[in-house]
């Protein structure tokens, strides 16, 4: 039988609204949200913004017992295509070779207008 558990992180800025931070089911966690807000990297650039991420994910892949390798999917919704070099220059200095599948989608805005770039990730689960 499978099961769908639905988690919130302590280390992690609490959801504000009726949702949670992550679901697991069949092995897999999808996480959706991630954004800067309420980090040190809110309201600075993009790249110093996916960093904040890419160490909440990271920091949420430790706590299920497993790294960013296991990442399968990540999307990444952006209020400029301009955004896409910067992007994936942070992509590669804080996940170097984790090869996730990745879609990049642009949106009209976001949360806060201190928020460019939200992050959706699946992490395969040991």
């Amino acid at each position: 039988m499978m099961t769908t558990e639905r988690k919130n992180y302590p280390h992690l800025a609490q959801p504000v609204g009726p949702y949670v931070q992550a679901v697991r089911h069949d092995g897999l966690l999808f996480l959706s949200g991630l954004t800067a807000l309420g980090s040190s990297a809110q309201g600075r650039s993009v790249a110093e913004q996916l960093g904040a991420i890419c160490q909440a994910i990271a920091s949420v892949a430790r706590s299920e017992s497993t790294d960013l390798n296991s990442l399968v999917k990540v999307t990444l919704f952006v209020t400029n295509l301009g955004f896409v070099r910067e992007l994936r220059a942070a992509w590669n200095e804080h996940l170097g070779d984790c090869s996730a599948m990745s879609s990049f989608v642009k949106i009209g805005k976001l949360l806060s207008p201190d928020v460019l770039v939200e992050v959706e990730a699946v992490l395969a689960l040991p």
